[in-house]
């Protein structure tokens, strides 16, 4: 007999009672974040004909650089032009109705989409499900620009979720391209002008042959003597959002690809993968035939499990059948004579705990500097101010809505250690927390060492340390040609195309070695060398 869970039906009541009561049109509500409790913006549109027993389709936009969700809402809905709706006012233009839920984040503003921002697009979707009744399986993403390289990535990333896609002008965010098979169910549409000298049209022209090589449902309109403002068209004659409302999302697909190089994104509909190398690009091509049997090949995967629609009798991988019990669990590992049922366990490295350097700064996370030692208060406030510098993500010309804590090694508290990544600069010898952490870190610099900078990511409990010691990670950065993603905050940027460990000499330029640890979070053999050679750090 099943069993009613009255905190379901509590939950479904609260909901209801809110959908009866909702403020139709369009408006700026705001949601809590789960990377740092701030309360931050989104634009929510309500169908002016909402019903609230009826399940809605969802629209997840995202802005384009230099923008926000204000202007973005209006600009979805079918109005043309950047200045019809100005960032600091409380109104909105007449916007076109549709028979859909639309939210566009502000995802602390022009920072593309990953990491902080990639985290606060989740959380808006999830307030959205919280306060209405959105189906679930018509949930649909689209974006401008940033936010269409933006739109692409988290739909490569997390598959599932979406019903389908439409970037407009994408300009793709790091790592994109090769998740491109992670789409093959997920229709996508793209939109891009002839003369677009923001992001070239050769941009979505490769998009879309990428895609088609991979097999995915893609289709490219491309318009003549139209620039960088693709959207006025294509939103408001192109019959974009009447495309979206007619998918629905494919649950049980035949056919899975999925391409990760982290556990972070390890999963979609009925493929799970174990066991990896993070940092190298792990494959599985799984289908499921008519009598339920899988068929399965994997690259660079050490372990998986399947959780099929129904229940198959046969299981083939790489060539390999294995003949399946009735009621076992459907996982299988690598062994040195080949595949085998049974649950692989990641070693070291694992969900949460695999790097690479720039996932400390991903979430919720602390600039710690150090006082062990400090002879006057002129040095505490230099220590400090290096920290400082680092948690100082927005410019003059960008201003993300975005604080990030600065606390010395003594007022780092036990719950900081618990539900934060640490940013340790200094040494055992200056900072409590590197002296307090030390046995549990792989590498670290020589405190007589003079002239290099040594950086690395290593698991602390629940959460990362990010280790900075000696010259910080971005000295000589401001002499060089940024590399990394153009709108994502510097310091962050910066980090993007490191490993799990760096040492330079002088300036960031000057890289004396550089890599990730291996799957136990140990310095490889052949990687001790370069490390060790000028006697500044030692290996643990």
């Amino acid at each position: 007999m099943n069993r009613i869970d009255p905190r379901r039906l509590a939950s479904s009541a609260l909901l209801a009672v809110a959908a009866l009561h909702a403020q139709t049109g369009p408006r700026v509500v705001t949601v809590i974040s789960t990377v740092d409790g701030s309360e931050q913006p989104y634009a929510l549109y309500l169908p002016r004909s909402f019903d609230a027993p009826k399940e809605y389709g969802l629209l997840i936009s995202l802005h384009s650089e230099d923008s926000n969700h204000r202007l973005n809402l209006a600009q979805v809905l079918g109005v043309a032009g950047r200045g019809t709706i100005s960032p600091e006012g409380t109104g909105f233009p007449t916007l076109r109705d549709r028979d859909m839920i639309v939210a566009c984040p502000l995802a602390r503003g022009s920072m593309g989409y990953q990491g902080i921002a990639e985290q606060d697009v989740y959380d808006v979707l999830a307030d959205v499900e919280r306060r209405y009744p959105v189906d679930p399986d018509r949930v649909y993403l689209t974006g401008i620009s940033m936010g269409g390289g933006g739109a692409l990535w988290l739909a490569e990333s997390r598959p599932d979720v979406w019903a389908g896609v439409a970037a407009m002008c994408p300009d793709s965010m790091p790592g994109s391209e090769e998740l491109a098979a992670n789409l093959l169910n997920v229709p996508v549409r793209l939109y891009h002008g002839e003369l677009d000298t923001i992001v070239p049209v050769a941009s979505s022209r490769a998009w879309q042959r990428r895609l088609l090589d991979a097999g995915v449902p893609v289709a490219y309109t491309e318009y003549p003597a139209t620039r960088h403002n693709v959207w006025d068209t294509a939103y408001s004659k192109g019959g974009v959002l009447e495309w979206l409302a007619g998918l629905r999302r494919n649950r049980w697909p035949e056919r899975v690809r999925l391409v990760a190089r982290s556990y972070q994104y390890s999963s979609a509909y009925w493929v799970r993968i174990d066991a990896l190398t993070p940092g190298v690009p792990a494959q599985i091509d799984a289908r499921r035939a008519p009598n339920g049997d899988v068929q399965a090949i994997a690259t660079n995967v050490d372990g998986f499990t399947l959780a099929p629609a129904s229940e198959p009798a046969l299981v083939t991988i790489d060539g390999t059948v294995l003949r399946i019990k009735h009621g076992t669990a459907l996982s299988f590992n690598k062994a040195p004579a080949g595949w085998r049922q049974g649950l692989a366990t990641a070693a070291g490295k694992r969900l949460g705990a695999e790097g690479p350097i720039v996932r400390a700064l991903a979430g919720r996370h602390i600039y710690v500097y150090g006082t062990l030692g400090a002879q006057t208060d002129e040095e505490l406030a230099e220590r400090r101010k290096v920290a400082e510098a680092a948690s100082q993500w927005s410019t003059v010309r960008s201003h993300l809505q975005l604080s990030l804590p600065v606390k010395s090694d003594r007022q780092v508290t036990a719950e900081d250690i618990d539900t934060a990544d640490l940013v340790l600069f200094g040494t055992a010898e200056s900072n409590a927390l590197v002296a307090r952490f030390a046995n549990r870190l792989p590498i670290e610099l020589r405190p007589d060492a003079a002239d290099y900078g040594l950086l690395f990511i290593a698991p602390v409990g629940k959460h990362y340390a990010l280790v900075n010691s000696g010259l910080p990670w971005w000295t000589g950065a401001d002499e060089t040609v940024a590399a990394g993603y153009p709108w994502e905050p510097a310091k962050y940027r910066e980090l993007t195309a490191l490993g799990d460990y760096v040492l330079f000499r002088g300036n960031v330029t000057q890289v004396v070695a550089e890599g990730r640890f291996d799957a136990n979070w140990k310095v490889p053999a052949d990687a001790a060398a370069r490390l060790t050679a000028a006697g500044t750090v030692r290996i643990h």
